[in-house]
């Protein structure tokens, strides 16, 4: 618990975590199946269908808690993963349809934080920053590859602005604030 603890937001290497703790990947497996089950943390798999040479990469491990975590980055991706899964599955339960949250990555290395599915369809992209208000390349050009109507750059350190960013179709840079304000 305590390895993955400082591994949220990252890639989960099942082999290389089982080699660390010297034990099978099979039982790594198994643990971070319990783990999740008993809500440490989730999950996030790749999306693939229709992306054009996607490489099919380990899922992304991230904590429940994500207040506690010490590198700034990471609790900021870990808090809005947090606040889409509650997204995901309260608009799942309620019957709005069938949605999924993953994430994008192809081999030139270009990846796209999250994306929301929508009855098997790309919904919306999110690429998560601290500060950063130059839009990501990756964004416009996933949204492309995907044809997700919306896309979004979530910067944490932008005040409130009462907008409804889901009118827009194009990449747009907007307060996390403002976005989660707009989910679920």
């Amino acid at each position: 618990m305590q390895l993955l603890a400082e591994r949220s937001a990252q890639p989960l290497v099942y082999a290389n975590l089982a080699q660390e703790i010297q034990v099978a990947v099979d039982t790594v497996k198994r643990w971070i199946d319990l783990l999740a089950r008993m809500h440490y943390g989730f999950l996030v798999r790749p999306w693939f269908k229709n992306v054009a040479k996607a490489l099919r990469k380990e899922p992304r491990w991230f904590l429940r808690d994500w207040s506690g975590l010490a590198d700034e980055g990471a609790r900021a991706e870990t808090f809005v993963a947090c606040h889409l899964l509650k997204a995901v599955e309260g608009w799942t339960d309620l019957g709005f349809g069938e949605f999924e949250l993953r994430y994008l990555r192809d081999k030139q290395k270009r990846e796209v934080d999250f994306l929301i599915v929508r009855d098997r369809k790309p919904w919306f992209l999110v690429e998560v920053k601290l500060a950063d208000t130059h839009l990501s390349p990756s964004l416009a050009y996933f949204q492309g590859q995907t044809k997700a109507p919306h896309a979004f750059q979530v910067v944490m350190n932008l005040p409130y602005e009462p907008a409804d960013c889901f009118r827009v179709h194009r990449p747009l840079v907007v307060p996390a604030r403002t976005f989660l304000s707009q989910l679920l």
